[in-house]
């Protein structure tokens, strides 16, 4: 039979590999106590400080449950930048610029990647699955990483441009703040779950799998940890 291990490495999910419904849902949070703030107190400095006691608040739950340290002063870094812009531009609509431009340059980054060949997606996925870069040496992989790669560019990155550019420039900050929530995990899951049916279907019916990339001559390239994902038993080493 070809059923087995094969056949469940191939439909893993993308969503169950690379998670990260908690990370989207907390950033979603401090926008949020922004316009709380600033809508109570008709002032930008309640919200950057509405905003940065949410993020402060998240973070220290995080922590207290076993999160990462660097990881939670990444996020309340990004918080405290965006509360500078506005209190430094004094437009509310600004908190949410950072936000802007970021995905500007993610948009520009994933397609940059799928031009040179590094797709993003797959250079993510094979490092969560340990594998470096051995999946560029299996044609079939690149190509439907590549092609996978796009939903990410224009699914979420340049939608997520569109829309917070538009209510940007239209000062709609009660907008922004509920654009901020709705393209966060939601778009996220979306986004994991299309790139994942492309990927696959991208893939010839005989392929192994994501763990399991093939060089150019067919064979399959064994990535630590194999034996536990149950490919098998790995071969000697000398």
């Amino acid at each position: 039979m070809t059923d087995g291990p094969t056949s469940t490495a191939r439909r893993e999910s993308l969503a169950t590999l690379l998670g990260g419904r908690r990370g989207a849902l907390d950033a979603s949070l401090p926008p949020v106590g922004f316009v709380a703030g600033w809508l109570a107190a008709d002032s930008i400095a309640w919200g950057a400080a509405a905003a940065l006691v949410v993020g402060l608040a998240i973070g220290s739950l995080r922590v207290a449950r076993g999160g990462r340290p660097r990881a939670v002063l990444v996020s309340l870094g990004t918080v405290a930048v965006a509360a500078l812009v506005a209190l430094y531009t004094g437009r509310p609509e600004d908190f949410f610029l950072p936000q802007l431009l970021s995905n500007v340059a993610s948009a520009l980054a994933w397609a940059v990647s799928i031009v040179i060949r590094w797709p993003l997606l797959g250079v993510v996925v094979g490092l969560v699955l340990g594998q470096r870069t051995r999946w560029r040496a299996d044609p079939d992989l690149l190509r439907a990483y590549s092609r996978a790669s796009w939903v990410w560019v224009f699914g979420q990155y340049v939608l997520r441009v569109a829309v917070f550019g538009v209510l940007w420039a239209a000062g709609d900050v009660v907008a922004l703040s509920a654009a901020r929530i709705v393209l966060s995990w939601p778009l996220v899951l979306a986004t994991l779950v299309v790139s994942g049916w492309v990927l696959y279907r991208c893939l010839p019916g005989d392929h192994p799998g994501l763990r399991h990339p093939r060089d150019p001559a067919g064979t399959v390239a064994h990535a630590e940890g194999d034996s536990e994902a149950g490919s098998g038993p790995e071969p000697k080493r000398e």
